[in-house]
């Protein structure tokens, strides 16, 4: 059997690798820096090449520690399952998934008690980071996203058909000029989620109005805080029906009755080969039947 390199020097690569600190993975790993850092160049110098470009306030892969990391930090997922599983005494199914907290505040954490009674042994890591899906098969088993759609070489399904919604805040119907006419957008600020940036030309383009322009355009990376920003009269927000419909707050409305069918839908996503493992297996038909909506 060829021989093989310490697994702690694995398991110290895996974790820089994933965080890009050597200080990060070190508090992770309990270890001081200086520790981590021989434990990385261990494996260099097994290997005899460099995995990473050091920075001056960071690690980044290089060519060569990307190709590695693809191809053992499933395998080391896998094993350190394994070793939960003999030493809690039961069964344990980990699922490293990726989501967006919005759709996980609103369509999937409602759900969850429902997966726990039908496969109680499933447990959930949850990851709300950027670039879930560059990350599957790295660190994340499945991603659910955001996208007007997804790479053919992946696995995926989608979760619903959505339209945009143009949602403000109660209030802009109650003042003495209503907000009851796009044309009035002029006066308004949007506010555009970064992941859905088509979202008000596609509304525009769809209701033939291209030539309105909002007083501004302010940019988010969160729909909670989208909400919020229009709940408190700060902009009138260009997001989705579900958005709307699953946030249920009194204090917001949608404006404009136009039916603008959304360029972007949440998507399901994996590679291949993650659906024969069983974690993969149970929630992904678990999701299908409790939160896809039919013929989406």
């Amino acid at each position: 059997m060829r021989r093989l390199p310490p697994l702690t020097a694995i398991e110290a690569f895996v974790q820089v690798a994933r965080l890009g600190s050597i200080k990060a993975a070190a508090q992770e790993l309990a270890l001081s820096p200086p520790a981590l850092s021989r434990r990385v160049q261990a494996l260099e110098r097994f290997i005899g090449k460099p995995l990473f470009e050091r920075r001056h306030q960071a690690v980044v892969l290089n060519g060569d520690g990307e190709r590695l990391l693809a191809q053992i930090a499933p395998a080391l997922d896998s094993l350190s399952d394994a070793v939960e599983m003999m030493t809690s005494g039961t069964e344990v199914l980990r699922l490293r998934l990726g989501i967006l907290p919005l759709f996980a505040s609103q369509r999937l954490f409602p759900h969850l008690g429902e997966l726990r009674a039908r496969h109680p042994e499933l447990h959930l890591d949850i990851d709300t980071t950027s670039h879930s899906l560059s990350r599957l098969g790295e660190g994340l088993d499945v991603a659910i996203t955001l996208a007007r759609e997804i790479d053919p070489a992946l696995y995926a399904r989608k979760l619903d058909r959505n339209r945009v919604y143009v949602i403000g805040s109660r209030r802009l119907l109650e003042r003495d000029d209503p907000v009851v006419r796009p044309q009035q957008l002029a006066g308004l600020t949007a506010l555009i989620h970064r992941d859905m940036p088509d979202t008000f030309s596609a509304w525009k383009q769809a209701t033939g109005l291209a030539g309105i322009e909002p007083l501004a355009v302010d940019h988010f990376d969160s729909g909670a805080l989208m909400l919020e920003a229009a709940a408190q009269g700060l902009g009138v927000a260009f997001m989705l029906e579900s958005h709307f419909e699953d946030a249920n707050d009194p204090r917001l409305v949608r404006l404009f009755d136009l039916d603008v069918e959304s360029p972007y839908s949440y998507w399901f996503v994996c590679r291949p080969r993650a659906l024969t493992q069983r974690p993969v297996k149970l929630f992904h038909d678990w999701l299908m039947d409790a939160v896809a909506e039919k013929g989406a």
